[in-house]
């Protein structure tokens, strides 16, 4: 068994061996083959690339010697244009030549023509002149003539004549100047009527709506009782600390808070709005409640002002400015809500300067601000129109603005355009239907009279004007007045009341006298 498979593994290695050479040399004449093929195949690609070579050098040579015969007949032709060109300009020298001959042969003939021509003109300018001088001697004997007849001087005549030319100018000038002028009205009347309607109609009215009294809403009448405290003191402090009568009746669910001043009105309103809802009702926090909502009132302003300017595309006011303009919410003119009033005024003046030509930015300022002069912090008897102007003076405003503010009301007189806008879109405001109450503002008007007198007098702390103008009522300082003070002080305010004011029916002034103990246990 082992010799058979020494012979069978010598077998297959003898067959291993012998197709490899024959492998090895099916390979190398394949290979041959394969060299034999490439050559052929590039000599073949060498003799089609030179018979290809030399057609197209045949082909570049045939375009070359056309391109060759183009430019030779181009030339030829340039050469043939500069001849002729050449030939047509000796021509026309030529003809030049003898063209200027001939005008020298003209002009030697016509020199002696000119001469003759010149001779005879002034043989005609001396007769001219004779004749001239002739007709000078006529015209000075004819008027001497004129003046002996006339017994006047040329002078005098030539006066007299202007002076009456005059006449007649002066007259018809006067006559053709008040035609003009009575166009220019008619024409003026009309564009201003058109310029203000059109103003009118593109801003929104309001009517009169302010009043002196506001309602407080309650959820039941029991907060009634709470308000009125025991023995009304409640009530009483509450009156006290913010000068607004409080009217509870039995109007259900409700309470009637009366003063002309609606800033007062307005605290008091918000002060019950907070006890009520705090539940806390007792004179010791009325007074601290009402203190905190003056200052929140005082903050309004100042938002309502800065709101209104930014409204009406106004910068740079000055903070105190803005403050007055807060200020005016809460005043009224005639019943006239008076910062609707300087909206409506300040609208009103900016689209008529634009419909003028003017600068509508300066207007809305002057009409905004021509009024701040009726929310002065202290009583003064400057008119409104000077005060205003005053204290825009004060806080930098530009000069026409002054101007405008001060000559509203004819106090001071215009020097701008923008003051007569600003009259006249006051009165538009004001006089329109339903912007004002006469009967308010003489109400209001009386109210305040009331207060001043009470406080003419020393010692007086505060006056509050109630029961529509029926009463009086006067705080004063303790440290100062004494009781018997206080009696005799009601009777002196009463007699001013009675000399120096009218007034109907009967005004009943109230002193209260008031002295607190505090002590603070630490």
């Amino acid at each position: 068994m082992e010799i058979l498979t020494l012979t069978n593994m010598s077998i297959i290695l003898v067959g291993i061996i012998a197709g490899f050479l024959i492998s090895k040399l099916l390979e190398k004449t394949s290979v041959t083959k394969t060299i034999d093929n490439a050559t052929r195949e590039a000599t073949r690609i060498l003799k089609s690339a030179e018979t290809e070579g030399e057609s197209l050098k045949k082909d570049k040579m045939f375009q070359a010697k056309e391109r060759f015969l183009e430019l030779k007949s181009e030339h030829e032709k340039h050469i043939l244009n500069k001849e002729k060109d050449l030939s047509e300009v000796q021509k026309r020298i030529k003809d030049k030549e003898s063209q200027v001959s001939n005008e020298l042969s003209l002009n030697k003939k016509n020199n002696q023509s000119v001469t003759d021509k010149i001779s005879a003109l002034d043989k005609k300018l001396e007769l001219f002149e004779n004749k001239s001088s002739q007709v000078d001697k006529m015209h000075k004997e004819q008027v001497e003539k004129l003046e002996k007849l006339s017994g006047l001087s040329a002078s005098d005549a030539k006066k007299e004549l202007v002076e009456s030319l005059k006449e007649e100018a002066k007259s018809e000038a006067l006559q053709l100047s008040q035609n003009i002028i009575e166009e220019a009205k008619l024409s003026a009347t009309q564009d201003a009527k058109k310029i203000i309607i059109n103003t009118i109609q593109r801003v929104g009215t309001e009517e009169a709506i302010d009043n002196c009294v506001s309602v407080f809403n309650i959820e039941s009448d029991d907060v009634k009782g709470r308000i009125i405290g025991r023995e009304g003191r409640n009530i009483r402090a509450i009156e006290a600390a913010t000068g607004v009568e409080i009217v509870v009746d039995d109007t259900p669910e409700a309470i009637i808070l009366s003063c002309f001043d609606s800033v007062r009105r307005e605290v008091a309103r918000l002060s019950l709005h907070k006890l009520v809802t705090d539940g806390r009702i007792h004179p010791a926090r009325i007074e601290e409640v009402v203190k905190k909502t003056s200052k929140e009132i005082e903050n309004e302003i100042i938002e309502v002002g800065k709101r209104t300017v930014i409204d009406l595309g106004i910068h740079g006011l000055n903070p105190a400015l803005i403050k007055a303009v807060g200020r005016m919410k809460y005043r009224s003119s005639y019943g006239q809500n008076l910062l609707q009033h300087s909206r409506e005024v300040a609208k009103l003046c900016g689209i008529m300067s634009s419909e003028l030509g003017l600068n509508p930015k300066i207007a809305k300022r002057a009409g905004l601000l021509h009024d701040i002069g009726k929310v002065p912090e202290e009583e003064t008897e400057t008119p409104h129109a000077l005060l205003g102007m005053q204290w825009a003076e004060k806080y930098g405003e530009k000069p026409d603005v002054c101007n405008a503010i001060g000559a509203h009301h004819d106090e001071i007189e215009m020097s701008n355009l923008i003051s007569p806008i600003v009259q006249v879109c006051d009165a538009i405001s004001g006089a329109r239907p339903g912007a004002r109450r006469q009967v308010l503002d003489s109400y209001i008007k009386r109210l305040k009279e009331l207060e001043d007198i009470a406080y003419g007098f020393k010692g007086v702390n505060k006056a509050f004007a109630i029961q529509a103008g029926r009463e009086l009522r006067v705080m004063v300082e303790s440290e100062k007045i004494s009781d018997d003070h206080a009696a005799k002080l009601s009777f002196e305010i009463s007699q001013k009341i009675q000399t120096d004011m009218t007034y109907p029916g009967q005004v009943k002034v109230t002193v209260i006298r008031e002295t607190r103990a505090i002590n603070i246990a630490t």
